[in-house]
């Protein structure tokens, strides 16, 4: 199949679905998990009092998981 000048196969687009289903499965679960280790309540730690230092750590996670996630995938 012919998709805005690139070759898309059925297959690699089902496999780009999966690995993306996954990938977003494994974000929840590594979510939930940190905040499960944090002794702190992060959703008020965020919000309520604006900690700058919380959301550096949230988002360094999240970024580590993604690198995690991109090896898997590329394998």
């Amino acid at each position: 199949m012919l998709l805005l000048g690139v070759v898309v196969s059925v297959q690699g687009v089902l496999a780009s679905v999966i690995y993306s289903l996954i990938g977003l499965a494994v974000f929840v679960a590594g979510f939930y998990v940190i905040r499960l280790i944090l002794p702190f309540d992060v959703h008020k730690e965020l919000e309520a009092d604006q900690n700058t230092a919380v959301g550096i750590v949230i988002g360094s996670f999240i970024i580590g998981l993604a690198i995690i996630v991109a090896a898997a995938i590329s394998g």
